[in-house]
């Protein structure tokens, strides 16, 4: 029998802002327990929510990224339940008026683009969070009220790999538009996924199941692999898809039940009556449009159109938006888009990976980088020397102080070259006789020679092709 995989997903997301949604309380990821609270994150009597004006316009941002309609008359509401990590008794929310529907973006798998439709993204605050012990639980208060948005997807996704695709995509915009740092690892992003399958003939979707909390985007597809293949195997041994939650356990690789469900729970929504509708202008919305950053896709169209840069380098570099940034840097500068990219793609990720290091860390400056790539387009160095030069930028020195003080310099003097070729055959009869009996690392062998009779400077494809010249002429 063939199944189908529907999967929809609950991403909730961190806003990046100084404050909380509804207090003025600061918030930090690593700030000492219950440190960043006030009043009003504690729900003390009498204490009146007031709402971030910074948060609401990354909200709006994200919902202009992700091509949603944006509802200009901003409303909360109250979804009340009780929980410990829950310090009045209910959260401030968006359920009956979200601040953006209906949107979309495009993702690609296995080379083919598909749109992942996006029911709505609203408003909300975090809550507190809960360390449990072995006989106790301990709650951090710092979490309570930072400000959230919650994207709901349609269920358009039909695989572990579209999954992967669809949050690295969102991850990658959102990072972009600095509206979170989208940290899976600190719970700034994080992702509940709701997987079912249904036979591939039916137009009834099957019972849903939750899989809470997947903090990596890797997880996110060997969750879905792996509960898409628990549920076949249960359905085709006669056995009852139960709608419940489970998490995923890394080690085993596996989902665990957590708890069954018996049905939606009501949590009792009202509207807030301590935060009166807001209306936002079409003008402010613009002003907000207009001065959003450029967006990865624009990005990788530029790449590709301005610099003729190819897919797999601009994925590369889009993919970190720190590297994305120290490149057009460096293209202030550099000469070559191609070759400005090899450098900073293949070398400089290289050597700082050796280091221990990153690129938001490193001393080496863009227009250094630049400087470097250009005296290699300009043959005043060797490659084989930008490599030790660059070595010795790892603390911040200019290339070409180091080149002049070192006595770096690319030999392309045709006349130099052949004096050393020369020489070079005339001691090495040996290799020339290997030469003409088919041994071509006789080649290799004597342009080396080459290369150390000029310290490292002679130009190595010049040496190469004079070498060769020069055997071809002796018998």
């Amino acid at each position: 029998m063939n199944y189908e995989t529907v999967v929809g997903i609950e991403i909730h997301l961190e806003l990046k802002t100084k404050t909380k949604m509804f207090s003025g309380a600061p918030y930090t990821f690593k700030a000492e327990a219950n440190t960043l609270v006030n009043e009003i994150d504690l729900g003390m009597p009498g204490c009146l929510p007031c709402v971030n004006h910074e948060a609401v316009k990354k909200a709006i941002e994200a919902c202009i990224a992700l091509n949603l309609d944006i509802d200009p008359l901003l409303r909360f509401d109250r979804k009340n339940y009780y929980y410990s990590d829950l310090p009045k008794g209910f959260q401030i929310t968006q359920q009956f008026h979200p601040l953006g529907k209906d949107g979309h973006i495009d993702i690609e798998v296995n080379g083919e683009t598909k749109k992942i439709r996006i029911e709505r993204i609203h408003m909300e605050e975090d809550t507190a969070k809960q360390f449990h012990l072995y006989d106790e639980t301990l709650i951090d208060y710092n979490r309570a009220g930072v400000p959230l948005i919650e994207i709901v997807s349609r269920p358009d996704i039909t695989s572990g790999d579209e999954a992967a695709a669809y949050v690295e995509k969102l991850r990658q915009t959102l990072n972009y538009l600095d509206v979170s740092d989208t940290k899976m690892e600190e719970g700034s992003m994080r992702c509940d996924v709701n997987v079912s399958v249904k036979e591939a003939s039916s137009k009834k979707l099957g019972v849903k199941v939750e899989i809470k909390n997947l903090n990596s985007i890797a997880n996110i597809k060997h969750a879905i692999d792996y509960e898409v293949k628990r549920q076949i195997e249960a359905i085709e041994n006669g056995e009852k898809i139960d709608q419940e939650t489970r998490r995923f356990d890394e080690k085993k690789m596996e989902t665990v039940l957590m708890r069954k469900k018996e049905g939606s729970v009501d949590y009792k929504y009202f509207p807030e009556p301590n935060i009166f509708p807001i209306m936002i202008s079409s003008e402010e919305i613009e002003m907000i449009k207009n001065e959003m950053p450029e967006l990865p896709e624009a990005k990788k169209k530029r790449y590709q159109e301005e610099y003729g840069l190819n897919d797999y380098d601009v994925n590369q570099l889009l993919a970190n938006k720190e590297l994305a940034a120290y490149f057009e840097k460096m293209m202030e500068t550099a000469k070559d888009a191609k070759s400005a990219c090899n450098m900073l793609l293949s070398e400089l990720s290289g050597l700082l990976s050796k280091h221990n290091s990153d690129i938001a860390s490193t001393k080496i400056l863009p227009a250094s980088l630049s400087s470097l790539v250009n005296m290699i387009i300009a043959k005043e160095i060797s490659s084989k020397q930008a490599k030790e030069v660059l070595e010795m930028m790892l603390e911040g020195e200019d290339p070409v102080k180091i080149v002049k003080e070192k006595g770096f310099k690319q030999v392309s003097d045709e006349g130099a070259i052949l004096k050393l070729v020369k020489e070079v055959l005339d001691e090495n009869p040996e290799s020339i006789r290997d030469y003409k009996n088919g041994k071509d690392r006789a080649l290799g062998f004597l342009v080396g020679q080459v290369m150390k009779k000029s310290k490292g400077q002679a130009n190595p494809k010049l040496a190469s092709q004079m070498v060769k010249e020069g055997l071809d002429s002796r018998d």
